[in-house]
């Protein structure tokens, strides 16, 4: 367990300083035992997302909504990565379809607003938007220059 944990803090100090192979070679030497265990799978997607390598963090992200689909994690980084491929309806369903626990986390609500913006549904949207800042004002922040909202700022009805 110490050797999974230095491993894991390893990880995320390379991720830190944007060495993201030197980060995967940390996760990698992991034994087989536990590069399955949900931190270390967790680690792995936040890697090849920061990374922006959409395919592989995704494949990851699927391997963590199996391995523990409680965690709102998973179903999250995984919408996410469906997104900045281009899938934002599918990004909207994988969201949708994470544990209960997870609609009562701000970053469902306004990543769900992203995906609504970019497939064109303002209203909604903005009710997902104003959910999200009811829940954690910091996203007002976010909002303010995330290009997927872009749409919903220059659209006046929507506001």
């Amino acid at each position: 367990m110490e050797d999974f944990e230095r491993r894991l803090i390893a990880a995320q100090g390379y991720c830190e300083l944007s060495m993201h192979d030197d980060a995967l070679a940390e996760l990698d030497a992991l034994d087989a035992d536990w590069r399955d265990r949900p931190e270390a799978l967790e680690m792995r997607t936040l890697v090849l997302m920061q990374a922006k390598r959409w395919k592989k963090a995704a494949k990851v992200s699927q391997h963590l909504c199996k391995a523990a689909p409680e965690n709102g994690a998973g179903w999250v980084h995984l919408a996410f990565c469906l997104h900045e491929m281009g899938y934002s309806s599918e990004a909207r369903a994988t969201l949708l379809a994470g544990p209960a626990a997870l609609k009562a986390e701000p970053v469902f609500f306004y990543n769900l607003a992203c995906y609504e913006c970019q497939l064109g549904n303002l209203a909604a949207a903005r009710t997902f938007l104003d959910k999200s800042f009811e829940l954690d004002k910091k996203y007002r922040e976010f909002a303010r220059t995330d290009p997927d909202l872009a749409p919903l700022r220059q659209d006046s009805s929507a506001v």
